[in-house]
């Protein structure tokens, strides 16, 4: 897409730039042509859509469908995509059940080709709910082009609120974010855990996790993060804590770097 989200400064002083103008942009955003050509041909073709087949025939619509879970990366993968929808995620055993990343059972449970007799694709409110989520993970993609940790750190805003007011067992909202590729990045970098955690035995993992975030936040719950605050203090974290890699990587090219390398962790240790 043409359009290119302004950003005028990198780690944490760029993002709240972004912050504050995140709603002028989404709105120029959404006005970008190719956007509107993909929701207009998406509303007049979906509800034509009845079986997994269906949609996986039609390029246009399931590169919608995809993006609408951040799953556009798998638009070849037809076979794979084509068994996720027809398992459904109500029948024991189902593909998406079994798959780490929950994007993929969320994107069968919305169009409820697997477990319902008529599919969510014939309901008047269906292409709102999956062109809205379009948009704003496009959005995303936006940012995402131009600074990665940001396009992280705007999902796990979006997504973590909700999770965090989900009535299950906080062992299972942990396991829902360690299957969450962008929460999962965002908490292993806040809490200072290695990449490597994730070879451990998932108790292993989850007990890591909760240990840390009690250490650090004062509460091992993800149910915290249904504040606001809470949900702020976990992304300064991660981008303070991804700028210092970022400095300690060029801090052998010269003294100016290595001071704000020395100033980005002095931030990290205050915001503890």
């Amino acid at each position: 897409m043409s359009f290119a989200p302004v950003l005028p400064a990198s780690g944490y002083v760029g993002w709240t730039v972004l912050q504050r103008t995140k709603d002028a942009q989404t709105a120029a955003f959404n006005r970008n042509p190719e956007l509107s050509r993909d929701e207009a041909y998406f509303r007049e073709k979906i509800k034509s859509v009845k079986t997994p087949d269906d949609l996986v025939g039609d390029r246009r619509l399931l590169k919608v469908a995809l993006a609408a879970f951040g799953l556009e990366a798998d638009i070849n993968a037809k076979a794979f995509i084509r068994k996720v929808l027809a398992d459904g995620t109500l029948t024991e055993g189902g593909l998406s059940s079994r798959l780490a990343d929950k994007s993929y059972e969320r994107l069968s449970a919305a169009f409820g080709f697997g477990d319902f007799t008529t599919p969510s694709t014939q309901l008047s409110d269906f292409p709102d709910r999956i062109l809205k989520a379009y948009r704003e993970r496009q959005f995303e993609v936006a940012v995402g082009l131009q600074n990665n940790d940001y396009r992280v750190s705007l999902t796990a805003e979006r997504e973590l609120g909700t999770l965090a007011g989900k009535s299950s067992s906080e062992d299972t909202k942990w396991f829902s974010v360690m299957g969450s590729p962008p929460l999962r990045a965002v908490f292993e970098k806040a809490l200072g855990l290695p990449p490597s955690l994730g070879s451990l035995d998932l108790d292993k993992q989850l007990e890591t996790f909760k240990d840390r975030a009690e250490r650090l936040f004062g509460d091992a719950s993800i149910r915290q993060f249904t504040d606001p605050a809470k949900v702020d203090a976990l992304v300064r974290r991660y981008l303070l804590q991804a700028d210092a890699e970022s400095l300690a990587g060029q801090a052998g090219s010269g003294s100016a770097a290595l001071q704000m390398l020395q100033q980005t962790l002095q931030n990290i240790r205050n915001a503890r």
